[in-house]
């Protein structure tokens, strides 16, 4: 059962090295039972590696965001934000920054960088008052589930965390399924065939 008023959009991006057009991403968009659009940082539409710094992706998901409630006629409170490892995190820094959000979906959150326990990705927490689901591998070298369990503690507003069995920080395809199940259940949306 969802914890959040049944919003009336999605809006994903994508990893640092990845695009749009991730198998995941892809997939949510077509079995969620709700309007999803997923959208390309800058960076990647100029074919550019690495990201740009966050301040300039912050930016980009607000515009996009703004872009996204006006062409699906929804108030920007109405849209939940997420995607994969940086688009998530980056969607999450936006929704602290104060940009409307029904709630956030984090794929594969990059709590600290591999190997940097000690730095990590969590300021902006206290800040989150809108649901937030996690969704991560218990063996991503981004951040075990001890860690992200104590980080989590932070976040004001209700916290959902579904463990994925044995994955790392992309999860076999063959999770494809189970991810987005429990992100439907998350948004309470139905699941298209």
């Amino acid at each position: 059962m969802s914890e959040i008023p049944e919003p009336l959009g999605l809006l994903l991006t994508h990893g640092a090295g990845g695009d749009s057009n991730h198998r995941l991403l892809v997939a949510l968009e077509e079995h969620l039972d709700i309007p999803v659009k997923r959208f390309d940082f800058p960076y990647r539409k100029q074919g550019r590696r690495p990201p740009d710094r966050a301040p300039k992706l912050i930016a980009a998901i607000k515009e996009e965001a703004a872009l996204f409630a006006e062409e699906a006629g929804i108030a920007p409170e109405q849209v939940a934000f997420g995607g994969r490892s940086m688009g998530g995190r980056i969607a999450s820094m936006a929704v602290a920054e104060g940009m409307p959000a029904a709630a956030l979906v984090m794929l594969s959150y990059p709590l600290h960088p591999v190997g940097k326990p000690e730095r990590l990705r969590v300021e902006h927490f206290p800040d989150i008052h809108v649901p937030i689901m996690f969704c991560n591998g218990d063996r991503d070298p981004f951040g075990t589930p001890e860690e992200l369990d104590r980080e989590v503690s932070a976040i004001t507003g209700p916290v959902t965390i579904h463990w994925l069995a044995g994955q790392r920080h992309d999860p076999k395809p063959v999770f494809d399924r189970e991810i987005i199940e429990a992100v439907a259940a998350f948004l309470g949306v139905g699941v298209v065939p």
